[in-house]
């Protein structure tokens, strides 16, 4: 069976009509989320921009998003992590779904517009995904943010940061991350499972011969040697002590089988794990066809899932 013929009807319409994305010619594929529509950011929802301090002490921006009146009390927080494989992709594409986060969650979210390969690969864009997370515990006070309901969530290549930062964080002992969410994430490099090898069509928006080109251009002089978990979370061996975790995919997208076993690793090593996996659904579904049911279902979901863990103890009238 093909592999249009394989997805969800309510997804097909629009599918087909999505230009295919083709890393070969990366000016072209940066282009590529343009063909999202533009967003407005709601009343209720503030956004400003800061430079802090990145990776190897080089600036950065951070778009942070929160509540337009906030009360005195101390706000969770959630670094977000923009997707794109590891070299598209800018936090204003990712406006609608933060100022959501916001409404949703009352929490205060940072989304880095961290360095992209190929012309920074690794390890820049994880440690300047390191650098934010470690600028929002040291400004704790300016943010105004309750440290011990921090997360850390992004989707895609966005998704594998976030599963990568998490393993840092840890083996570098801190900041403490009370919550992770990496959506569908692209999480190894090795391109060995069954859904890595089935997923080659060009209209499956993440394919085969994108996932090898992105993964070459982000590992760029590490990918003749040992790779580290910190660039690609499947190697990691140990996955003890990572936090509580939510994770989602579709049935049709490349990464199916790497997140299904590193859900399953993480159960087996003792982590809290919520896992969905959605039928007939192709890479950034939600995303693409916002206005589907499923794709609905989808966004409810992991969007609840963070609420209910950084608002454990809601107040209800």
């Amino acid at each position: 069976m093909d592999f249009f013929s394989r997805v969800a009807p309510e997804l097909k319409q629009v599918l087909a009509l999505l230009p295919a994305l083709d890393l070969h010619d990366l000016a072209n594929a940066r282009q590529f989320l343009s063909v999202l529509p533009p967003v407005e950011i709601p009343e209720d929802v503030r956004v400003t921009t800061r430079m802090i301090n990145g990776g190897d002490a080089q600036e950065m921006m951070v778009k942070i998003y929160e509540p337009a009146k906030r009360e005195a009390t101390q706000l969770p927080a959630l670094l977000w992590i923009h997707g794109g494989g590891y070299v598209l992709g800018h936090p204003d594409t990712d406006d609608a779904l933060c100022a959501s986060l916001v409404q949703e969650a009352q929490c205060v979210v940072v989304s880095p517009d961290y360095r992209l390969a190929p012309e920074h690969p690794y390890p820049a864009p994880i440690e300047d995904c390191y650098s934010a997370l470690v600028w929002m515990r040291d400004a704790q006070e300016e943010l105004h943010i309750d440290l011990s309901r921090l997360a850390i969530a992004g989707a895609s290549a966005g998704g594998g940061l976030t599963a990568a930062l998490a393993l840092l964080a840890r083996d570098r002992g801190g900041p403490a991350i009370a919550f992770q969410m990496p959506l569908y994430p692209m999480i190894d490099d090795r391109n060995i499972t069954p859904s890595s090898h089935e997923i080659t069509d060009k209209q499956a928006v993440w394919n085969r011969s994108n996932n090898l080109l992105g993964w070459s251009m982000y590992l760029g002089d590490h990918a003749d040697g040992d790779i580290s978990p910190y660039a690609a979370p499947s190697r990691a061996e140990n996955l003890a002590g990572l936090p509580p975790t939510y994770t989602c995919i579709g049935e049709l997208d490349t990464f199916r089988d790497e997140t299904i076993d590193y859900v399953a690793r993480l159960a087996q090593a003792g982590v809290p794990v919520e896992f969905h996996l959605y039928p007939g659904c192709f890479h950034g579904f939600e995303i693409f066809v916002p206005n589907a049911e499923v794709s609905q279902r989808c966004r409810n979901g992991y969007i609840k899932a963070l609420v209910r863990v950084l608002n454990p103890n809601p107040v209800h009238v």
